[in-house]
């Protein structure tokens, strides 16, 4: 395996942006090298250790995706190779973990499907028997199917803060209403299509965040990850039970383990620094990926 990548650091491009796992470097005017690093994020905190091949693994997830969405929503891929726009001494850092993509204006919001009763959502629901807005059911429990999966946006946080589940409305208010009914009608689409396939190879995609932007025509364009366990919830189908959360393919592994870690003798605060990962948080984050991967591909 190659060494494990904390942060890229391309020379021959212009660094765009600097994300929680990922680093978008400019080529030209109109496209995007976006790097898988293998840094992994919980409670918005980056932790300080690598999950070795997380990268890599990130991206051929997105893009076995992106290949089962096509037909729905245009995509960002260029079908470029990625090695083709570094120098020769910098591709190990690009090797495996890379899109080279379409450079889009970005839409500001982030289209949440819910398709079970999970995380915030249901702690919404306990509250007000909505979610984002959506009235459901009452008698629904923690991790019930939903009767249709719906459409939960979310306001994109900056880096450090937490994202903000806003309803329908708020999401007209920001985008405009013809662009959210287009986007939410979309992500309900990809989210259905996806979560139909990942059942025959029995994992049930709870729930999944998709990232839009619009080309230079404003076409409505799939970016970003998609479906990987960094933006999706995945249970295993054999362990699923109404009325708790099954174990998962995400990283709720590390979240677990951050729960009951400390600092300096007190519960750490979910703030940075992050507690430094055991080598065996690490393998069994690393193998849960794996399994996900191998599971969706086989």
């Amino acid at each position: 395996m190659t060494a494990a990548l904390l942060n890229s650091s391309i020379t021959s491009l212009p660094l765009l942006a600097r994300g929680k796992v990922r680093e978008n470097y400019a080529v030209g005017e109109d496209r995007i090298l976006m790097i898988a690093s293998d840094r992994i994020s919980a409670y918005d905190v980056i932790m300080g250790e690598p999950i070795p091949g997380k990268g890599a693994l990130l991206t051929k997830m997105a893009l076995f995706w992106f290949d089962k969405l096509d037909g729905i929503v245009p995509n960002h891929l260029t079908g470029e190779d990625p090695l083709s726009v570094v120098s020769e001494a910098e591709r190990e850092q690009v090797r495996d973990r890379a899109m080279l993509v379409k450079r889009l204006k970005p839409l500001p919001i982030e289209a949440v499907v819910r398709g079970y009763l999970a995380g915030s959502g249901w702690a919404e629901y306990k509250e007000s028997g909505k979610v984002c807005g959506v009235e459901l059911p009452a008698g629904l429990q923690n991790a019930s199917k939903l009767p249709q999966p719906i459409f939960t946006p979310a306001t994109k946080a900056e880096m450090g803060d937490h994202d903000e589940n806003i309803d329908f409305d708020r999401c007209v208010a920001i985008i405009g209403r013809e662009l959210a009914e287009q986007v939410r009608d979309i992500a309900i689409q990809l989210y259905q299509r996806a979560a139909d396939y990942a059942l025959t190879k029995g994992i049930i995609i709870a729930d999944t965040k998709f990232e839009f932007g619009l080309d230079a025509d404003g076409t409505l364009t799939l970016m970003d990850e998609v479906l990987t366990p960094d933006s999706s919830r995945y249970w295993p189908a054999e362990s699923y039970a109404v009325g708790s959360n099954p174990p998962s393919y995400d990283k709720q592994f590390l979240r677990d383990w951050l729960e009951q870690a400390q600092v300096d003798g007190k519960p750490w605060g979910k703030v940075a620094p992050a507690p430094q990962l055991p080598a065996e948080v690490i393998e069994k984050t690393s193998a849960k990926y794996q399994e996900a991967l191998e599971r969706l591909t086989r």
